[in-house]
C-alpha cells in the first residue's frame, strides 16, 4: 500500500487532493487542526490531530512515509498575522519533513511569484486583490529564498494559475496544460483551473515524478 502524509487535509484544497489519493488507492495519514472537520472518516484514511508548529510531532508522523503533501494554509485570508504565520511554519513543516527521512514533498503553492510578462511577477503586477497580497507574497518568499536553496529533500512547488476553481469548480476533467515559471492563459484569456484538476496533477507528480527541486504550475 503506497503510503502520504497529507498536511492540511481538511482545507479546500487538501480535502480535493485527499479524495484523489483515494481513488487512486493510497493509504492517506491526514493531518489536521480539528479532526471532526473530516467526519466520517473515509476508509484508507488516519486522522490525525496536529500542529504544524510542532516539529517533533510532525516528523514523527512523516517518517516512513513514502511521501509528504503540503496543502498548508495558515489562517487563509482573514488571518491578520498570515504573512508571518506562513514563514514561521513553512520552513518548520520542511525542516520536520527532512528530519523524518521522506523522499519527497510536494507543496501547494501560489501563483504570486509566476511572470506575467518578463521581469514582472503576479505579485508586483497590481492585478491581485490587496487581501490576497500578505498571504501570496509570504509563501513567494518561502518558495524564493528557502525551498530554492534546499537540496536535501526532493521538493515540489506547484503553483496554481491565478485562478483555482473560481470559473469550473466541481469539474474533475484530468487535463491540464503544464508551464514552468510564466502564468499560464487559455484562449481567453484566463488563467485558471478546477481545484479538482489541480488535485488530479499534484497526484499525478507523486506517482509519475517529473519535476525535482523546482517549481511548475498547470492550468487548462
Amino acid at each position: 500500500m503506497k503510503q502520504v502524509v497529507l498536511i492540511g487535509a481538511s482545507g479546500f484544497v487538501g480535502k480535493t487532493i485527499l479524495h484523489e489519493l483515494l481513488s487512486r488507492g493510497y493509504e492517506v495519514t491526514a493531518v489536521v487542526r480539528d479532526a471532526s472537520k473530516l467526519e466520517p472518516v473515509p476508509a484508507g484514511v488516519t486522522v490525525v490531530e496536529a500542529d504544524v508548529a510542532d516539529s517533533a510531532k510532525i516528523t514523527e508522523i512523516c517518517r516512513g512515509k513514502e511521501a509528504v503533501i503540503s496543502a498548508l494554509n495558515p489562517g487563509g485570508w482573514g488571518n491578520a498575522n498570515v504573512y508571518a504565520d506562513t514563514l514561521q511554519l513553512y520552513p518548520a513543516l520542511l525542516n520536520a519533513v527532512k528530519a523524518a527521512g521522506v523522499k519527497r514533498f510536494l507543496i501547494v503553492g501560489g501563483a504570486g511569484t509566476l511572470f506575467v510578462k518578463p521581469g514582472l511577477r503576479l505579485i508586483d503586477s497590481g492585478m491581485l486583490p490587496e487581501l490576497w497580497v500578505p498571504a501570496a507574497k509570504s509563501l513567494g518568499e518561502f518558495y524564493l529564498n528557502t525551498l530554492m536553496n534546499e537540496h536535501d529533500i526532493d521538493w515540489v512547488f506547484l503553483s496554481p494559475p491565478a485562478n483555482l476553481g473560481d470559473l469550473k469548480a466541481g469539474v474533475r476533467t484530468g487535463k491540464y496544460r503544464v508551464g514552468k515559471d510564466d502564468l499560464l492563459l487559455d484562449h481567453k484569456g484566463n488563467s485558471f483551473i478546477s481545484v479538482e484538476d489541480y488535485a488530479v496533477a499534484m497526484v499525478d507528480e507523486l506517482e509519475h515524478p517529473k519535476h525535482h527541486h523546482e517549481r511548475f504550475t498547470v492550468a487548462y
